[in-house]
């Protein structure tokens, strides 16, 4: 009985730490999942950037020369080529940790294997001295009472079948041992495709700084000329940032005026419809012959101007369009198909001239040529014009928010008119001297400028 009990104890030992090891190996594989896919989607995302990039610096490319927009394309793509890199790292660290978890379970169930085997030879060695069928009877029969020889029976029945289901669970270790050794194959050939990866990426991203320091030095030769250029193009960007904030203080000072005028109409009205009430009274009064009650201050109420008028800040059709575009930060749709921020939201050094600061009041927006752009949000066109630093913008009013696009070619809709979320409203302007095809995009709240990144959905699309 003790032999009995002692390898049936071990058995559920064995059993829990199969079990134990499975969970926590679950549990891992489902955070590891997860956290592999997040890093896939993150590296197929800055693949398709990067391709997006080069397709801009080929169109750049035709020109033949060097150019600010080559200069920004290219840092760009370090930048995302870096990142990728990165990502490919972390990736492989994910993989040796599953890797690492893999050889782990493969040694404990290897010992647990030998174990079992061990177990299961040492009863197959003990049942062959014992399977004389006489001696088992004499066994049992030699007991001394009733209940230890149903408790021998009891024994030879308990014997068997643990002995069935330690050669099960021999079984079911070598089918986890095999399947366990057949991820790790597969792991380690992901491995060595990642590493062979990283490298390919390294020697791009080696290549593309050679390139960058080409332009960047054709550039700095002519910096004199372009920091004319610069400073030409800082003060039309500061008289565009003017034009726009005429443009919505223009548009705010009518839905002003709109207000006051409502609401001195609607007092007039009240004023006239008040009158006219106390006029009817006074007559009735005289058809009765009723002596006129000196203590109603109704009938004697007379008027010489409007009542002081209360215009409110927004009607509530604009009100709830403001909360709704609001309520959408982060979520909105980006003013471009395709596209790359390659000038972000506020101040900050130029790429090719040291110390030489630019001021960005919204993000521009790198794309291909003849890219369509659209609007973020439903709304309203409140001001079309053309811009001093070219092209052409469009603003949109969404409530309290504007939208404004500037950089235009074409523009594809009219002032007043009503638009939808993703609807058209042009295409971008290729600027031919930098070899650049970029809109620039703001978002305005009243007369204050947000940082339009921010309110942009992370993934273009």
């Amino acid at each position: 009985m003790t032999l009995c009990k002692y390898k049936k104890n071990l058995s559920k030992v064995l059993v829990l730490l199969l079990c134990f090891f499975a969970f926590n190996n679950t549990v891992f594989s489902q955070s590891s999942s997860k956290s592999k896919k997040d890093l896939e989607n993150k590296k197929k995302r800055i693949t398709e950037e990067i391709n997006e990039i080069n397709s801009m610096l080929n169109e750049t490319k035709a020109n033949k020369r060097s150019s600010l927009g080559a200069l920004v394309n290219i840092n760009m793509k370090l930048e995302k080529r870096q990142d990728l890199i990165n990502t490919i790292n972390a990736e492989l660290s994910e993989l040796n940790k599953e890797i690492k978890t893999n050889e782990n379970k493969s040694k404990i169930l290897k010992s647990n294997l030998e174990k079992l085997k061990g177990d299961y030879a040492r009863m197959i060695l003990f049942a062959q001295r014992n399977q004389d069928s006489y001696g088992k009877l004499m066994f049992v029969f030699a007991s001394s009472s009733f209940n230890q020889a149903y408790s021998r029976l009891k024994y030879f029945q308990q014997y068997s079948d643990f002995r069935k289901k330690q050669a099960g669970e021999i079984i079911n270790t070598q089918g986890l041992l095999l399947a366990n050794l057949n991820e790790l194959k597969s792991q380690r050939h992901e491995k060595n495709v990642l590493l062979g990866t990283e490298e390919v990426e390294k020697q791009s991203l080696s290549k593309e700084k050679t390139e960058h320091e080409q332009v960047l030095t054709e550039l700095q030769q002519k910096e004199k000329q372009l920091k004319s250029e610069l400073e030409k193009k800082k003060q039309e960007t500061v008289q565009l940032q003017m034009a726009i904030k005429k443009l919505i203080a223009d548009e705010i000072k009518k839905k002003m005026e709109e207000a006051r005028a409502k609401a001195e109409a609607d007092a007039i009205a009240s004023k006239k419809a008040k009158e006219a009430k106390e006029k009817k009274l006074k007559e009735n009064t005289k058809k009765t012959k009723t002596p006129p009650d000196n203590n109603n201050t109704n009938t004697n109420i007379t008027k010489t101007k409007v009542d002081a008028v209360v215009i409110p800040e927004m009607s509530e059709e604009a009100e709830a369009l403001s909360a709704d575009f609001a309520n959408n930060r982060g979520k909105l749709p980006w003013p471009v198909g395709k596209g790359i921020i390659c000038e972000t939201y506020g101040e900050h050094e130029h790429p090719a001239i040291k110390g030489f600061m630019i001021s960005n009041n919204g993000v521009e927006i790198c794309a291909n040529k003849g890219t369509m752009v659209r609007a973020v949000f439903e709304g309203e066109v409140t001001g079309i014009a053309v811009a001093p630093t070219g092209g052409k913008l469009v603003i949109i009013k969404h409530g309290e928010y504007f939208s404004v696009y500037s950089n235009l070619d074409e523009v594809h809709v009219k002032k007043g008119q009503k638009i939808t979320v993703k609807q058209i409203i042009g295409n971008v302007l290729y600027n031919e001297e930098d070899g650049k095809n970029s809109i620039n995009f703001q978002i305005w709240k009243g007369q204050k400028t947000m940082d339009p990144s921010g309110w942009l959905f992370r993934a273009n699309g």
